[in-house]
Formats: C-alpha cells, structure tokens, sequence
C-alpha cells in the first residue's frame, strides 16, 4: 500500500511524518526509533560525525506518551511526535545535562525547561537528545576548534569528515545534514547558526534577537544571543522557528507556510541588495561564481537586484564587538550560575576549575577569554558603554542606512566558504554574519552550491521581525535551486 512515506523514515520531511504519524501510518515510537538506531549506525560507528552528546533516556517513552494521546487533545500540535535535538547549552528539565560542552558542567541538571523546550513540548515534539558544540559556544579561547569540547570531543562535517563542521552550534547543524533528526535548535552570537548551516548544507534561521525568549539558555551576550532552527529545508525550519515563537505577533503562522512546498513564487516587487564588501570578499573564485549564480536566480525569480551594495565595516568594529561580549559574558554567566545549582558561583570559580583540570579540559587550548571577561569591569564602566557604541549601535546605523538608502527589502551575501581542515587556522573565511548578528537582525542562511565538493551557502538579511518576508525569499530561491546534494559520508 503507498504511504507517501519513504522505506527510510529518516528521509521524510517534517510534513511527511507527521501527516503519517497523525494518520497512523506509522508510530511516534517508530520514528524516534529509526533517528536513534541512525544515530548509533552514523553518530557513534560507521562515519562516526559526533554530533550527538547524549540522547534523552526518556525519548521513547515520550514517543509511547504522544501515541497514546493521538487524536485525543494534542493531535492537532505542529509538530506532533517529530524528533528534535537541542545544542547542549538549552535547559531542559530531564535527565540530560546542560553542559555547554564543558566538563564543568557535565553533572548540570537543570529544574526547568528553557521558555522555547516547554513550547517545543506543548507543539507536540519529541526531545531525542542534546548536540554537541564547541565548547562554551566557542566563548573559552580564541584559538578554540570548532565542534570540539572537552565533554564531547570532536564533531565531524558528514560531507568530509576531516573538514571543519564551522561552529558553535556544529553538532545541531551536523545533526540535520546527517538526518540524525529532521530538526535541530542551535544558538548564535555572531555566526553560531549561519556558519554551520553553510558548512554542512542544511538551512539556518537566525531570527531577531529577542524574538525566541532566551532564558534558560547559556549566555554569552545579552545584545546578540538568540537561538534559531536547522532543518534541512526552508519550510522545515520555518515550522520550527514558528513553533518555539508562539504565541506571537511574529509568527510565521503554519498556514502562511502551505505555498512553500508549491510552485516556485515570484519575487517580483522585492528589492534585494548584493553586498560585496563582506569579509573574504574576492579571497576564493568558487565562492564568488557561486554567489554570482544566486543573484542570477534571484533576479530570473523577479527581484529588482541592488548591485553592488557596499555596507562598510565601521572603523574598530571588531574590536569593540569583543569587547561588548567580554563584558556581557561576564554578567550573563554570572546570572546564569546564580540561578541554576551548578556548584560554581561565578565565572571565577570555572576559570579556576578548568585550571585545576587542565590536563582534561585545556589539552588543545586554553582559557583566555574567560580570563579576559573576568577582568572586565561591569555593565556600569565607560569601556563598556565606548563598546556598545562601536559594535551594536554602530552596525544598527549601518545597516539601517543601506535599507533606507537604496529601499531595500533584504540582503543577500555569502555565509560561508568551504569548511577548512580540522584543527588548521580559522583565518581568512569568509562570512557575513556580523551583519546580521550585530545589529540584531534576522538572517536566512540557504546551501546554495558544492565548491570543491563542499557545502557553501548565502544568508538572506531583513530588518528586525521580517522573517516572513525571509523565509518567502528563500524558500523561492531553494525551489529554483532544486534538490541539494546530501553528504556523502552519511549516505547509506
């Protein structure tokens, strides 16, 4: 009898398996079982990507839970029986650890779930397990390897797996790409999601800072944080963000989504900048022709194209942007320490743990930047006031300026060049998502093509709360596209 599923329920969309699972086609315990039984064929043997951390103990009897409530009250939830791993720095209140990927953490448990878990929860999915990431969000050291953490090791690209899987949400994005889970929420600062998602091929939403509710969430920095959705297509990732922001005037709303999977819309009317002076502009042939190909879509698809756009990086960005998250880590983790029972008190007592476990937690790298952010000198100092005007305020002006200017509807830019060897420099890449992160705006990031047989994506930019419009774009740009290449390493 035709399913409408495929033999492998690992390859069904989100769509697919709940409208199978709702029609009894098959369990919310058989499809939590088929995600495990990949994760322990690919995660832990065979190519071996390390994205899982842990799973949920609990999962199938979650999965048993929402069978046997079927059709009853909870039928109707968006995402009713769909699997979902959560980066390891989210709370949730079960069993599993929130760790940030450190060892300092590893016995964190904590007693409430984050605001956007309970909404996962309450849309019916399925909590399978906790990624890995690089450790601390990529917030320990400024020669940090990303995917690597001292509780999970190293996260591996399923498209190579000696190549770099970008982070800090690495095993969230490797996650999706390897269909360990058809969902996966990450977090980013600057690039934590766009990165990854354009380094292993999957989609991407960093949405406005402040649209996903960020308590319960390992900080870095209160102007920049938020968590977003991978999924490995638009509509996917869509659904996801939609669910962990109800309610609110923001959502994407599952009804505004049906033409996603339709015809091919048109993008006539929108006004797209190109922006050309992002960072690692020119520095790989590969990554422009590529870029260059996106445009063209776009423009065949009827966007009136802006070309080129030049934003202009203010003049110490980079420097005031660190030291904005320097003092903001150092107040936010604090707060986190002093409202979650994890037996240290203050950044100064993780600094001092890791010293006294050096050997376990610093093989590869050391600790810096806590030691920085700790010498930092508050909320309340000049320095920090001087780096909110030259990072957050400045990229705001900036960005808003080129809106106004040329009446643009969205950016568009690389997210990423191809993923370099692990444990090599990150030096030289190319990206923009400071221009989204920084100024809080929401970003998109699509795989656009393979450049050298590996993963390179673009990132659609938007003024604050447009993710309707961003998603729009990009879904129309995925369907010209067509289908993305899956990872080699991970097929069967």
């Amino acid at each position: 009898m035709e399913t409408g599923l495929p033999a492998d329920l690992t390859d069904g969309s989100v769509a697919e398996l709940r409208q199978a699972i709702v029609a009894r086609r098959c369990s919310v315990r058989e499809v939590a079982t088929a995600f495990i039984d990949r994760i322990e064929a690919l995660d832990r043997d065979g190519p071996a990507v390390n994205a899982i951390l842990e799973l949920n103990p609990a999962a199938l009897d979650i999965a048993d839970a929402r069978d046997a409530r079927l059709n009853k009250d909870d039928g109707g939830a968006p995402l009713y029986g769909i699997p979902v791993v959560l980066k390891a720095n989210i709370d949730t209140a079960d069993e599993m650890a929130t760790s940030a990927g450190s060892l300092a953490l590893a016995r964190h448990r904590a007693l409430q779930d984050a605001p956007l878990v309970a909404k996962l929860r309450a849309a019916g999915a399925v909590v399978l397990g906790k990624t890995n990431l690089s450790e601390w969000a990529n917030f320990r050291s400024t020669a940090s390897i990303s995917g690597w953490s001292s509780l999970g090791g190293q996260t591996r690209n399923p498209h190579a797996p000696d190549r770099s899987p970008s982070g800090s949400s690495s095993g969230s994005a490797v996650a999706v790409a390897a269909r360990l889970a058809p969902l996966a929420v990450g977090t980013e600062t600057d690039g934590s999601i766009v990165s990854p998602a354009g380094a292993n091929g999957v989609v991407g939403i960093k949405p406005t800072v402040g649209l996903i509710e960020r308590a319960g969430i390992v900080p870095i920095a209160a102007s920049t944080d938020t968590a977003g959705p991978f999924a490995n297509s638009v509509r996917d990732a869509a659904g996801l963000l939609d669910a962990m922001t109800r309610p609110s005037r923001n959502e994407i709303g599952v009804a505004g989504l049906e033409g996603l999977e339709g015809p091919t819309r048109s993008l006539g009317g929108v006004r797209i900048g190109v922006v050309r002076d992002y960072p690692g502009a020119g520095s790989h042939a590969g990554v422009e022709a590529a870029f260059d190909s996106v445009v063209h879509t776009l423009s065949r698809l009827g966007a009136q194209i802006v070309d080129p756009v030049c934003l202009g990086v203010p003049q110490g960005f980079g420097d005031a942007e660190f030291q904005l998250l320097l003092h903001e880590f150092k107040d936010g983790i604090n707060r986190y320490l002093a409202t979650h029972d994890t037996g240290f008190a203050d950044l100064a007592d993780l600094i001092a743990f890791n010293e006294a476990h050096a050997d376990a937690v610093m093989p590869l790298f050391g600790q810096e930047i806590f030691e920085a952010s700790e010498a930092t000198e508050g909320l309340d100092s000049q320095a920090y006031r001087t780096a909110v005007a030259g990072s957050v305020s400045a990229m705001r002006e900036t960005v808003e300026g080129a809106f106004r200017t040329h009446r643009l509807n969205a950016f568009v830019a690389p997210a990423n060049g191809p993923a370099w060897r692990i444990g090599e420099p990150e030096t030289s890449l190319v990206g923009s998502s400071s221009i989204a992160a920084v100024a809080g705006y929401p970003s998109v990031a699509v795989p656009a093509a393979l450049v050298d047989e590996l993963p390179v994506a673009v990132a659609f930019v938007g003024r604050p709360f447009t993710e309707k419009l961003l998603v729009g774009i990009a879904a129309s740009y995925e369907a010209q596209r067509g289908a993305f290449p899956a990872p080699r390493s991970s097929c069967e």
